[in-house]
C-alpha cells in the first residue's frame, strides 16, 4: 500500500476509534454506481468536495434568502445560508461526536433545488404543475443535472439528509437529523437579523418566551439553541431538543411567518416574483426548442419536467434578465 493510501485507511480507522457508536462511518457509506476510492480522501470527504465544486452551488451565491435581489451587499443568500447551517451543525456534530464530514457535505448541498427568488419561486411552480419541492429538486440535481448531466454520484447518506432535511421525512443518520433542525435555527435567526437590518423588526418586537428562552440576539439565540440540541441529545440514538427550547422556536418560527416571510412590506416584491417564474415557464413550455439544449434529453423527454429543471437553476438575476429580454421591448 502507498503512502497516500494510506491517508483515507488513517481517517476511516480514526472514525470509527473517535466517533459516538451511533456517528456514520464512512467506509460504510454505498454510491449508486461503483468507484474506485480516493486514495486520500473519505467517501463523505468526496462527497462534500463535489459539492463544493459543482455549478448549482455556485449559483446560489445569486439566489435568494428573503429578499429578492437585494440592494444591499450584507443580506443573507442561498450560499451564505448554506456555509451558515453547516457551520452550526458542524458545532452539533463536534459535541456529539459525530461525522462532521457528512454534516458538511448535506449543508452545503441541502437547497441546491431552490428556484429562483427561494419559497416564492418555489410556491409559483407549485401552483403551476401541482408539485414542487425545492428538496425533491436538490435530488434531482445531484444525482442527473449536475456534471453535464451525468450527476455527482454521491453516497446515500448525503442525499438521505439533504431530502429529508424538510418535510415529514426524518433523516437516517443522526448528522442528516442535525441538518433538519440546525437548517431551521439558521434561517430563523440570520432572517431575524437580515430582517433588523431592513427596519422590517426591532428586537423588541419578538415574543416574550422567545426573548426570555432564546434571547433578542441572533448569536445568543444560536449559541442557546446549539447548547440544547448537544445536552439533549448527548447518549442517545436520535436527535432531540428539550420542550421548552422547542417550543420556543417553534414560537420564533410562527413570528417570523406572520411579520416577515408574509409580510405586506414583502408582498409586493413576492408577486413580481411569482409572475416572472410563471411567464418563464408559459414561454418555453409553448415552444420547447427554445430551451437550451440537453434539458430536455436529461429528462428523457418529458417537457414539463425539462422547463422545470431550467427554471428552477436559475439565479434571480439571471432569471429577471431572462424575463426583460424576453418580454420588455428594446429602447
Amino acid at each position: 500500500m502507498s503512502e497516500v493510501q494510506h491517508i483515507r485507511e488513517r481517517s476511516e480507522n480514526e472514525e470509527e476509534e473517535r466517533l459516538s457508536p451511533y456517528a456514520a462511518k464512512s467506509r460504510d457509506a454505498l454510491r449508486e454506481r461503483f468507484e474506485e476510492e480516493c486514495p486520500i480522501r473519505t467517501k463523505f470527504q468526496r462527497d462534500r468536495d463535489r459539492i463544493l465544486h459543482s455549478k448549482p452551488f455556485r449559483r446560489l451565491k445569486h439566489k435568494t434568502q428573503v429578499y429578492i435581489a437585494p440592494t444591499g451587499d450584507h443580506y443573507r443568500t442561498r450560499m451564505t445560508h448554506s456555509l451558515e447551517v453547516s457551520q452550526i451543525c458542524r458545532t452539533i456534530a463536534r459535541g456529539l461526536q459525530l461525522n462532521e464530514d457528512l454534516i458538511e457535505a448535506i449543508a452545503l448541498g441541502h437547497d441546491v433545488g431552490h428556484t429562483p427568488f427561494g419559497h416564492v419561486g418555489e410556491e409559483a411552480l407549485r401552483r403551476i404543475i401541482s408539485h414542487f419541492e425545492h428538496n425533491e429538486q436538490s435530488i434531482r440535481i445531484l444525482k442527473v443535472l449536475a456534471r453535464d448531466g451525468h450527476g455527482l454520484n454521491l453516497t446515500e447518506p448525503v442525499l438521505d439528509g439533504i431530502l429529508h432535511h424538510t418535510g415529514e421525512g426524518v433523516p437516517r443518520t443522526l448528522e442528516g437529523q442535525i441538518v433538519k433542525t440546525g437548517d431551521r435555527i439558521a434561517y430563523l435567526c440570520h432572517d431575524y437579523d437580515d430582517a433588523l437590518r431592513a427596519g422590517l423588526l426591532t428586537q423588541s418586537d419578538l415574543p416574550e418566551t422567545v426573548q426570555r428562552t432564546l434571547g433578542i440576539k441572533p448569536s445568543d439565540m444560536i449559541a442557546t439553541m446549539v447548547v440544547d440540541m448537544i445536552e439533549a441529545s448527548r447518549g442517545q440514538d436520535h436527535i432531540e431538543q428539550t420542550v421548552g427550547v422547542k417550543g420556543a422556536m417553534q414560537e420564533f418560527r410562527q413570528f417570523m411567518f406572520d411579520r416577515v416571510y408574509n409580510s405586506s412590506t414583502l408582498r409586493e416584491e413576492r408577486r413580481k416574483g411569482q409572475y416572472i417564474v410563471r411567464a418563464l415557464y408559459e414561454y418555453y413550455i409553448q415552444d420547447i426548442s427554445k430551451l437550451p439544449e440537453n434539458f430536455l434529453i436529461w429528462a428523457n423527454g418529458n417537457e414539463i419536467q425539462a422547463v422545470v429543471d431550467y427554471i428552477s437553476g436559475l439565479t434571480d438575476n439571471y432569471a429577471i434578465d431572462l424575463f426583460e429580454r424576453l418580454f420588455v421591448p428594446q429602447r
